[in-house]
């Protein structure tokens, strides 16, 4: 079944600034103090960390908490900066245009790639126009319903769904966000037809989700935690492939039937593709440290979130490349555009 997503007033994206350095080639080296000697004054002034969503969105948690512990670490700030609109194109194209210094990076995640796929032309090239820092961490999805649903479980909005093709809705961050292509995936995965209504921001979303104008939600932890806590929606599962002991009474996808539905949300840090090799190896190693702390596994798991010190440079760019191909095929499948 086609889906039908209804418009939604979103930013129009800018066009990209001069081409930039190509190919990163990140080799995922052995770090060590000779790191730190070749990139010996960095930061110099305080780090600005580009998100392309609002605030009370899952990167925007993950770019404050990074902040903080990255602030403790470099003794100046590095601030979370919130750049949101056209489903995170804005944000992509402020770090790919930034001057190469290391002193504006981004959090990014899937509509990294799935944002300029949806348009007519690509904005940027999603991996060539980058340097691939590392992976920071994944977070469950979870699948919740505006209170005011019958649903109780998976298997029950299904059978609703299906019984009323074309009359449920689900809500989003705009076209190619999260939200968006987890709610493709499930809805080709339980072969429903629900209608797509992007948002502009996570607040509108719950707003209208709490009075039951929106049916359902598949947004990230962090997003939704809130929401179910004070009963203003109904968390039904979690989209990763095992339980998420954050949520731990939570069936998975597949538990509920849908294995093919199964997805978590990723997330990274780039930076402008002429990043020089030796800076981006202090950053990395840099980041590296703080992912591997205990305090760093502690704030994140409040919010269902699990770090990534497991990653390398040449692993976060072999995931980026596999993400890609993924998300491109995804598009075709489905038949979406940005509108």
């Amino acid at each position: 079944m086609n889906a039908t997503t209804r418009p939604a007033a979103t930013a129009t994206p800018g066009t990209v600034a001069a081409a930039l350095v190509a190919g990163f080639a990140a080799t995922g080296p052995l770090l060590s103090t000779t790191v730190a000697a070749q990139a010996p004054n960095y930061p110099t002034r305080p780090v600005r960390l580009v998100v392309p969503f609002p605030p009370g969105s899952a990167s925007d948690f993950l770019a404050r908490q990074l902040g903080q512990l990255m602030t403790e670490r470099y003794r100046t700030q590095v601030i979370a900066d919130n750049r949101p609109g056209a489903g995170g194109l804005i944000g992509s194209q402020i770090i790919i245009g930034s001057v190469p210094d290391g002193h504006t990076l981004g959090l990014v995640g899937a509509p990294h790639f799935v944002s300029a796929l949806m348009q007519e032309k690509l904005p940027y090239r999603p991996i060539e126009d980058v340097a691939m820092l590392t992976q920071v961490a994944t977070i469950p999805n979870l699948v919740s319903v505006a209170p005011n649903l019958p649903a109780k479980n998976i298997q029950e909005l299904v059978a609703y769904a299906k019984a009323r093709p074309g009359q449920l809705n689900y809500g989003s961050l705009g076209v190619g966000s999260f939200a968006h292509t987890a709610g493709e995936i499930f809805r080709s995965a339980a072969g429903i037809n629900v209608v797509h209504v992007p948002f502009k921001s996570i607040a509108d979303v719950n707003t209208e989700l709490q009075a039951g104008r929106i049916h359902f939600v598949i947004f990230t932890a962090p997003s939704s935690q809130s929401l179910i806590g004070e009963g203003r929606a109904r968390a039904l599962a979690v989209t990763t492939a095992k339980r998420n002991p954050a949520f731990p009474d939570l069936p998975t996808l597949a538990e509920a039937g849908l294995p093919a539905a199964t997805n978590d949300a990723w997330f990274g840090i780039i930076g402008p593709a002429a990043l020089p090799r030796p800076l981006a190896s202090r950053i990395y190693a840099d980041l590296n440290d703080v992912l591997k702390s205990q305090e760093t596994r502690t704030r994140f798991a409040r919010q269902g979130a699990d770090p990534t010190p497991e990653s390398t440079q040449a692993s976060f760019l072999a995931m980026m490349k596999s993400e890609y191909a993924r998300y491109q095929q995804l598009i075709r499948d489905i038949g979406a555009r940005a509108n």
